[in-house]
């Protein structure tokens, strides 16, 4: 039994109107396909891969699951072309676009009936969205982890705006990792939430050890939207962390802080499980987190939860 009739359950034939961000280093076909055998979507990860490992994983994703599943696929990625090809050769019924415009493949993959979803952290960028033909938008707030829009515009006040201004199926993200955290924002409009900080710490996530019992030991105050002037990310503020504000102190050039971050901090961080050295993107909400669990245990407690916010809320009277 679905939650609630809404268009998002059914335009990806989901039970539950939760996602699970597809999140790089983090959401391999293990991850996704538990997420959506527990009746949510599941997404793969496409940003942290080569062609080759992508398409290994969607061909595991379609043993383990007989539900449906999307690949989440960064627009700025080099192999593009590769991509593309792959998911047409394997069939993927759904895809997530991020950073990047949609104007870009929105066509192509419809012309391949295909469901495309864009994520974005504004307004304008939720109203070419539409106007590209995506059939659904995920409005990120600027408590989100991970890349991030530059607005600093929080969830709360980003969805309503959105909904106001579009027609088509609104996904809430940022700051969500609990029942009630997906109640509000649907009550704000959203028509389904996209997780991903939560799923970090769960069993089947590929993200290392060290980096999920580092998300469990953050607390409130211990992240940071930075980097602006390459590409914006919420970071927790570990050893790297504080050398990149120790050049923000010395009012760098842009350049600088590229060198600094240089290539492969992200693995480093997120699946190698370096603590010092790596960037560890993760959201504000980790500081709700405090268990690593298994992912169908997640979605059950995230379900359960909202139903019991949705019968509490509803004995208050104004």
């Amino acid at each position: 039994m679905k939650i609630v009739t809404n268009r998002i359950c059914d335009l990806l034939n989901i039970k539950y109107p939760i996602i699970q961000a597809g999140m790089v280093w983090v959401s391999g076909y293990k991850l996704a396909s538990a997420v959506s055998n527990a009746g949510g979507l599941g997404l793969i990860g496409a940003g942290s891969m080569h062609p080759e490992t992508l398409k290994e994983h969607i061909q595991k994703c379609k043993k383990a699951t007989d539900k449906p599943f999307g690949v989440n696929i960064p627009l700025f990625y080099p192999e593009m072309d590769k991509i593309l090809e792959i998911i047409i050769e394997e069939k993927v019924q759904i895809v997530f676009t991020s950073a990047g415009n949609p104007k870009l493949y929105t066509s192509f993959f419809k012309e391949h009936g295909i469901t495309v979803v864009h994520v974005v952290s504004s307004v304008k960028f939720a109203l070419k969205s539409q106007e590209a033909g995506v059939d659904a938008i995920v409005a990120e707030g600027f408590e989100a982890g991970g890349h991030n829009g530059r607005e600093e515009t929080t969830t709360l006040t980003l969805i309503p705006m959105v909904k106001e201004k579009i027609k088509i199926p609104l996904i809430a993200a940022g700051g969500i990792a609990t029942g009630k955290g997906m109640l509000a924002a649907m009550a704000l409009g959203a028509d389904a939430v996209q997780i991903g900080s939560r799923f970090v710490a769960s069993e089947e996530s590929s993200a290392h050890i060290n980096f999920k019992q580092e998300v469990l030991r953050t607390e409130d105050g211990g992240t940071h939207l930075t980097l602006k002037e390459l590409t914006p990310v919420r970071l927790i503020k570990n050893d790297f962390y504080k050398k990149v504000q120790d050049l923000y102190s010395q009012q760098v050039e842009a350049d600088q802080l590229e060198k600094l971050l240089g290539r492969g901090r992200a693995k480093k961080g997120m699946f190698e499980g370096d603590l010092e050295e790596g960037e560890l993107e993760i959201g504000q909400i980790a500081g709700l987190i405090h268990e690593i669990k298994p992912a169908a245990d997640i979605v059950n407690e995230i379900v359960n939860e909202f139903k019991l916010s949705q019968e509490s809320i509803s004995t208050i009277i104004i």
